[in-house]
């Protein structure tokens, strides 16, 4: 595993390329500059809700690879039910990600492939109002349908406490269709994203800061088809919610991008080594792979935009 630069994030340790807020500030558009791929009602709805979801942000046929590649690499059937309870070959400390689906995969192609489509990076550009990015070297999901003994609940948090109002944004492309709302995914509450600073004044002191109560507000279960990038600002509250279909499997992709930070060489030396040894991460929320599966796979080819948003070549 390669060493963690200084700066890993203290509140989730394990995964440095997803875990810091940055000094940039999230996009503005004071002066109402153009946008390069968000429509204004898209820019409009980010604003307002605190999320928004890039149709087509990748075809079908491209995610598709993915997604039939993380059977594979799970050695489970999709279309044998029984093969996708098997017990998992690490354990999260971050309790409530247990029966999640957390897929400990990082570098692969397919992953690579994703991160350096064009329309994507155009996305967070967009939110960023810079071009000038590093995309997070994070995991995919395969979350299966709750049976008897393999439960976990939905839940709602932040990964950042909101009062340090932390520049991040997060995101999620879907690699199968996530239409039935009954088949887990991605749920948030831009009603509590819009209110915080007043919501909080009726908060007692001791508040977990990273676990709203979220008596009085109805979350919004975000409707994904394959190919669909979701975008989320880190201030809003959000989570997983229970797969109760009975038999569809929700599958995605985590992607995010953040303004480069092409002047900490320490952070830079860690994602080149993150690619090149293809080492899942390991921390409070990545247990990390104890068969260490990546490392049978070759290093991933990257375009000319992915090796600048890897931290290879500088913009």
């Amino acid at each position: 595993m390669s060493p963690q630069p200084a700066n890993a994030h203290k509140e989730i340790p394990g995964n440095p390329s997803t875990a810091k807020s940055s000094q940039v500030n999230l996009n503005t558009r004071p002066n109402g500059e153009p946008l390069r791929l968000l429509s204004e009602e898209d820019w409009n709805f980010w604003i307002t809700n605190g999320y928004v979801v890039i149709k087509n942000a990748i075809s079908k046929e491209q995610v598709k690879k993915l997604a039939n590649y993380l059977w594979e690499y799970e050695e489970k059937d999709p279309n044998d039910i029984d093969s996708w309870y098997k017990k998992p070959n690490a354990v999260m400390q971050m309790k409530e990600l247990n029966n999640t689906g957390m897929v400990e995969i990082y570098n692969h192609q397919y992953m690579w492939d994703n991160r350096q489509f064009p329309k994507v990076h155009q996305a967070f550009a967009d939110i960023w109002g810079t071009e000038k990015l590093w995309v997070t070297i994070d995991r995919a999901n395969l979350n299966f349908p709750l049976r008897p003994g393999f439960e976990y609940k939905g839940f709602i948090h932040w990964d950042y406490d909101p009062e340090t109002k932390p520049q991040n944004v997060q995101g999620v492309l879907a690699l199968a269709d996530q239409t039935d709302e009954n088949m887990g995914g991605f749920q948030c509450i831009p009603e509590l994203f819009r209110t915080y600073d007043s919501w909080k004044l009726t908060q007692p002191e001791d508040r977990d800061h990273y676990k709203p109560d979220t008596t009085g507000f109805e979350p919004v279960k975000v409707k994904m088809e394959a190919g669909d990038l979701l975008i989320f600002n880190s201030l809003q509250p959000h989570g997983i919610r229970p797969n109760t279909s009975g038999n569809k499997v929700r599958i995605a992709q985590y992607i995010s991008m953040m303004p480069a930070q092409e002047e900490n060489e320490e952070l830079r030396q860690w994602r080149i080594n993150s690619w090149t040894n293809r080492d899942a991460m390991e921390g409070y929320a990545f247990p990390g792979d104890p068969l260490k599966r990546e490392k049978q796979n070759p290093v991933a080819k990257l375009s000319p935009l992915g090796k600048k948003l890897l931290g290879l070549e500088r913009w």
